[in-house]
C-alpha cells in the first residue's frame, strides 16, 4: 500500500491528473449546444442572449482571484492545487445545475436577467479555477519545458469542447437540458476525484523531455482523431453503436497517458537505484567523474544544453543593470503590473486574443453572409477547436525547442504568431472561394498560439511565484477586446450594411472593412511583441538560461 502511495504521489500522477480536468474543464466552448433551450424558454431575444455570452466570457477569462487563491494556498500548504480545484467545482456545479434548474422549471425563473447572468458567470469562472491549478502546477513542475507543458495543458483545454460535445452526441444527442445537467456534474465530479494528485513537486529529472514528448504525441493523436470523427459526424447519421464505439476509442485514447507516466517513474526508479549503488561504491571514481565534468562545459549532469554563444563569454550573474535584477525576482500581480512589460503583453492580447473571439463568435454570420451553407459553417466551427489546439500545443512545444538549443527568446514566436493572424484576416476579407476555410485555419492555429506563449512568457519575466496572478490578469485582455471587436467594430459595420428582412447581409462587403481593421490590430500586437522581443532579448540570453540550470541542478 505504501508502495502505491509513492507511485501516485510524483510529478508524471500529478500531469495526468491535470489533463484529465483539463479534458472536462472547456464548457465555455459548447455554449451553442444550450444556447438555443435557453433562449427559448426563458424567452429571451437575440441581445439577451449575446449579453450572457458577455458575462461567458468574461467569468472564463477574469481569472485574478483564481490567481491569487493558488499563490496564498501553495504558500501555506502543499495541497495548494487542490484548494484551487475544490473552488473551481464547487462554482461549475453551482452555475450549470442552476441554470439547468431555471430551464427544467425546478426553480421560478430567474428575474431580472442578471440572475440568470450571475449563474453564467459563476459556471465560466471555474474554468480559470481549473486551468489556473493545473497550468501553474506544470509550470512549475516543469521549469525547463515550461512552454512544452504550457502548451499541453492548454492543448487539452482546447480539445475538451469537442470532447464533451462528443459524449453528449452520444448519451444525450438532441437533449441540450441534459447537457446542461452533464456540464454541472461531469466536470465537477472529475475535479473533485483528481485534485489529489495534482502538487507541486520540485525535482527535475533528466528524461523530462522524452517523456513531455509522448503526452505530446498522445494529445496529436487525440486531436487527429477528433477532427476525423467531426468530419464522418457531418457527412454521415451515426447510428448508436458506431457513437458508442468512437466513445470507447476516446476514452482508451485518453487513458493511455498513464503508459507514459509508468515508463516514467520506472525510469526514475531505476535511476535512484543507480545513485544508491554509486553511493556504496564509496568515492573510487570521484577524480573520474570530476574529470568527466571539466570536459562537458557546454553540457550540463543531467543532459541540458547551455545556449548558443555561453561558450564565448559568463553569463553575467552580477550584472548592475536594474531590470535584469527585477527580472530575477518573482514579482507580485501590483509589481508587474508597474512595468512596461506587462502593459505590451496586455495590448498584444488585446489585439490577438480579443479579435480571434470576435471572430469565433461571428463565424455563422460570416459564413451565411459568403454564401457558404450551414452544414459547411458548422463543419467550420467544430474544426476551430481542432486548430486552436494545435496553436496552443505547436507554439508552446516549438518555443521551447528553440529556445533550448538556438537561444530564440520566446517573444519572438508572438511576433511571428500575431503577423501571421494578420495575413489570415485579410485572406478572409477577400472573400475569395475557400478563403474563409484558409483563413480559418490561419487564425484558429495563430489564436490558439497566444493561450500557450503568454502564460510562459509571464512565468519567464515576472517569475513563478504569482504567475497564477499575473498571467490571468493579462488575460483580462481577451474579453476586453472581444468587446471592442464584436460590438464596436464588427457588430456596429454588419448593422450598417445590413439591409431586408431580419436586417440580414450578404456579400464581401459586410465583414471585409471589419476583417481589414482586424488584421491592422494584430499587426499592430506583432509590433507590440516585436518590442517586447527586443525588451527581452538580453534577460533571454542571460538570465533565463542560468535559471533553467539553476533548475536542472535542482
Amino acid at each position: 500500500m505504501e508502495r502505491l502511495k509513492q507511485k501516485l504521489n510524483t510529478k508524471w500522477a500529478s500531469t495526468i491528473a491535470s489533463i484529465w480536468i483539463q479534458c472536462t474543464s472547456g464548457s465555455l466552448y459548447t455554449f451553442s449546444v444550450y444556447s438555443p433551450t435557453l433562449k427559448s424558454t426563458q424567452h429571451y431575444d437575440l441581445s439577451t442572449l449575446d449579453t450572457l455570452s458577455v458575462f461567458k466570457d468574461i467569468g472564463a477569462n477574469c481569472g485574478v482571484l483564481s490567481g491569487i487563491l493558488y499563490t496564498s494556498a501553495t504558500t501555506f500548504t502543499s495541497c495548494g492545487p487542490c484548494l484551487v480545484l475544490l473552488s473551481g467545482a464547487i462554482q461549475c456545479f453551482a452555475g450549470y445545475f442552476l441554470m439547468w434548474a431555471a430551464i427544467t422549471a425546478l426553480i421560478p425563473r430567474p428575474q431580472p436577467v442578471a440572475v440568470m447572468c450571475l449563474f453564467m458567470f459563476l459556471a465560466a469562472h471555474a474554468q480559470s479555477f481549473f486551468n489556473t491549478a493545473n497550468v501553474v502546477t506544470s509550470v512549475r513542475n516543469f521549469r525547463v519545458y515550461s512552454g512544452t507543458a504550457v502548451g499541453i495543458m492548454k492543448g487539452f483545454l482546447g480539445l475538451s469542447g469537442a470532447i464533451l460535445i462528443q459524449v453528449y452526441r452520444t448519451f444525450f444527442n438532441n437533449k441540450p437540458t441534459s447537457f446542461l445537467l452533464l456540464l454541472a456534474l461531469l466536470p465537477t465530479i472529475n475535479s473533485l476525484l483528481l485534485m489529489w494528485f495534482v502538487r507541486i513537486y520540485d525535482t527535475t529529472e533528466g528524461d523530462e523531455k522524452k517523456h513531455l514528448d509522448g503526452f505530446s504525441m498522445i494529445s496529436l493523436i487525440i486531436a487527429a482523431y477528433m477532427m476525423i470523427i467531426i468530419i464522418l459526424e457531418h457527412i454521415f447519421v451515426l447510428p448508436l453503436w458506431a457513437r458508442l464505439l468512437t466513445l470507447v476509442v476516446l476514452l482508451l485514447l485518453l487513458a493511455s497517458p498513464v503508459i507514459v507516466a509508468v515508463k516514467a517513474q520506472k525510469r526514475d526508479s531505476q535511476r535512484v537505484s543507480q545513485t544508491c549503488t554509486c553511493e556504496r561504491d564509496g568515492l573510487a571514481n570521484k577524480p573520474h567523474q570530476l574529470n568527466a565534468g571539466k570536459t562537458r562545459s557546454r553540457k550540463d549532469p543531467d543532459g541540458y544544453h547551455l545556449l548558443p554563444g555561453d561558450d564565448d563569454r559568463e553569463i553575467d550573474t552580477h550584472t548592475s543593470d536594474y531590470d535584469t535584477l527585477q527580472w530575477e525576482e518573482n514579482l507580485s500581480l501590483l509589481q508587474a503590473v508597474r512595468t512596461v512589460d506587462f502593459w505590451i503583453l496586455f495590448l498584444a492580447m488585446a489585439c490577438g486574443m480579443g479579435s480571434g473571439l470576435a471572430t469565433v463568435n461571428n463565424f455563422s454570420q460570416i459564413g451565411l453572409s459568403l454564401g457558404y451553407s450551414s452544414f459547411e459553417t458548422n463543419t467550420l466551427i467544430s474544426l476551430w477547436s481542432i486548430w486552436n489546439f494545435l496553436g496552443r500545443f505547436g507554439a508552446g512545444y516549438v518555443s521551447d525547442y528553440f529556445l533550448n538549443t538556438k537561444g530564440w527568446a520566446r517573444p519572438l514566436f508572438m511576433v511571428i504568431t500575431l503577423a501571421t493572424m494578420s495575413i489570415g484576416y485579410v485572406v478572409i476579407a477577400t472573400g475569395l472561394p475557400s478563403a474563409l476555410y484558409i483563413g480559418s485555419i490561419l487564425v484558429g492555429v495563430c489564436y490558439g498560439s497566444q493561450w500557450s506563449l503568454m502564460p510562459t512568457i509571464a512565468s519567464e519575466i515576472f517569475g513563478v511565484r504569482h504567475m497564477g496572478t499575473i498571467f490571468n490578469a493579462i488575460t483580462i485582455a481577451s474579453p476586453a477586446g472581444s468587446y471592442i471587436f464584436s460590438v464596436r467594430v464588427v457588430g456596429y459595420i454588419y448593422d450598417s450594411e445590413a439591409s431586408g428582412e431580419g436586417n440580414t447581409c450578404t456579400g464581401t462587403h459586410c465583414f471585409m472593412l471589419s476583417f481589414l481593421i482586424m488584421a491592422s490590430a494584430t499587426l499592430l500586437g506583432s509590433l507590440a511583441a516585436l518590442g517586447l522581443f527586443l525588451r527581452t532579448k538580453r534577460f533571454y540570453n542571460q538570465v533565463v538560461p542560468r535559471r533553467l540550470l539553476h533548475s536542472v541542478r535542482e
